[in-house]
């Protein structure tokens, strides 16, 4: 498959710059995989979409403030994006400019971090020792860092807080999976009375969700690992819901992936990383349905829904997004592919 062909229209003015003023008033886009048929509801509706006996699985990943700048001796400014931490003071980051943070650089943060660039990768990735380790440099990039906002963004949100889900617990990602920014309280208990049930597991979204595609055959794209972890729990009641006929409904791409790596290690309780890639053609071992947001042309993102529901039945999906003026990306509207 060429990347080319995960390409469509998209007008710059449909790409939401603020969240709707309600998390669950979004659109909705739902989409039928087997049939492809396609209807239009609101986010609020999602229970009712849903079967009693149903399984929600969740991603309870939360972003941090990952954004730093920093300067050298000499005056020269850097921006430092936290990726994933590589022992208790190092961590793995994406700098800019790269060309002006060789090895051995030295880093000045504010408010008194400091740090040293160690190693040098590729693409721009560097490791950097911080003078600060643990709960102590937690503490100082919640007080100096940005939250780091996808490049299409232009405008920072209003509240930061809509920027992260409402069942965020695990902190750990550089981007937020964006599919769980639409749930509020009130459709969780809407969900609990109406049977369906919910489960969480981890995966630190990071710079593998976001690269973009720089090979012409899809193929021979690879993805940057990612830690997960899926706890003994959910593995419980996802098995469950398998045996009583449920469906298996993953929110997020992030979910997705969390899923099938688990399944095919025989599908139990642990934690690592995945470079899993899933496109058309990938088989389906868990997952029945997925809420999702829309995403961006030739992304993997969109190779990833495609395998889940046939590339032209997403094409045609998103060609009726775009007529109809839905909001795309990460503050966009959703779709629930059943």
């Amino acid at each position: 498959m060429k990347v080319s062909d995960f390409d469509y229209y998209l007008p710059p003015e449909l790409i939401a710059q603020q969240p709707c003023q309600g998390r669950d008033q979004s659109r909705m886009l739902i989409l039928d995989r087997d049939n492809g048929n396609i209807n239009h509801r609101h986010f609020y509706d999602l229970s009712s979409l849903l079967t009693p006996g149903d399984l929600l699985v969740l991603n309870d990943t939360k972003v941090l403030p990952a954004r730093l700048y920093a300067h050298k001796a000499s005056g020269g400014k850097i921006e430092v994006l936290l990726l994933q931490p590589l022992d208790n003071c190092t961590w793995s980051c994406l700098v800019k400019p790269a060309k002006r943070a060789p090895l051995e650089t030295k880093l000045e943060f504010t408010g008194g971090l400091s740090g040293e660039v160690v190693d040098i990768g590729e693409e721009g990735l560097r490791s950097i020792c911080f003078s600060l380790s643990g709960q102590e440099f937690q503490d100082k990039i919640a007080e100096i860092g940005e939250m780091p906002l996808p490049p299409y963004i232009h405008e920072k949100p209003k509240d930061p807080g809509r920027y992260q889900t409402v069942y965020a617990t695990s902190p750990g990602a550089v981007a937020a999976p964006t599919a769980g920014l639409h749930f509020t309280p009130e459709i969780f208990s809407d969900m609990a009375a109406r049977g369906i049930e919910t489960a969480f597991l981890t995966l630190h979204v990071g710079l593998g969700t976001f690269r973009p595609v720089s090979v012409e055959r899809v193929e021979e794209h690879h993805m940057h690992s990612e830690y997960y972890s899926i706890g003994s729990g959910t593995v419980e009641k996802i098995k469950a819901t398998k045996v009583r006929g449920g469906r298996i409904v993953a929110v997020g791409t992030t979910t997705v992936r969390v899923l099938e790596t688990a399944a095919q290690g025989g599908f139990r309780a642990g934690s690592g990383w995945t470079d899993i890639f899933i496109y058309p053609g990938f088989s389906f071992s868990l997952v029945d349905a997925l809420v999702t947001n829309f995403h961006l042309p030739h992304s993997t993102l969109l190779m990833l829904v495609s395998a889940l529901a046939g590339r032209e039945r997403i094409l045609a999906a998103y060609r009726e997004a775009v007529a109809l003026k839905y909001r795309f990306f990460s503050f966009g509207d959703a779709m629930l592919i059943l």
